[in-house]
């Protein structure tokens, strides 16, 4: 079973970079169904920060999950600041971020997740121990290590 909250900080690094050129390039587009870049201020520094994130889209409300709990950076720097600023498709916007880390409004998440993308998010969960068809009461056990924060979209047609 991977443990993310293991991988070093240079890894997250590095699988980061990608994602950030081809924004950088005008190419946002192209990988803005699947991913979108989060700039957060940074609790120590107050430097902006940005990471690409998976996302899902349900109306305006944009929802990112944290594989790395609440230990992930941009996690912890949105606890302490959570003005945010969103860069997905070809658009980018100031919003409100909100922590989320009771595992029950995780867990409608997850099955939310699941009734859209079966296959992947199944997959996702057999790869931590988790059955690919889980019970509530397993997916709920399973969100107790993990966090999300949710985003209002506002109002712009050319994101919904």
């Amino acid at each position: 079973m991977p443990d993310y909250r293991r991988l070093p900080r240079f890894g997250y690094r590095l699988i980061s970079l990608p994602p950030r050129i081809v924004y950088a390039l005008g190419l946002g587009a192209l990988i803005g169904r699947m991913v979108l870049l989060l700039t957060t201020t940074g609790r120590k520094s107050g430097l902006p920060h940005t990471t690409p994130l998976q996302y899902m889209q349900e109306g305006d409300i944009i929802y990112v999950a944290s594989a790395r709990g609440q230990d992930a950076d941009w996690f912890r720097n949105i606890a302490a600041a959570p003005d945010v600023t969103v860069r997905v498709k070809g658009i980018c916007f100031s919003t409100q971020a909100e922590s989320i880390i009771d595992p029950g409004r995780i867990a409608d998440f997850l099955e939310l997740r699941l009734r859209r993308n079966p296959r992947i998010v199944g997959l996702m969960l057999r790869t931590d121990g988790i059955p690919s068809q889980p019970s509530r009461e397993e997916l709920e056990a399973y969100a107790v290590r993990l966090a999300m924060v949710v985003l209002t979209v506002p109002p712009t047609p050319a994101l919904r």
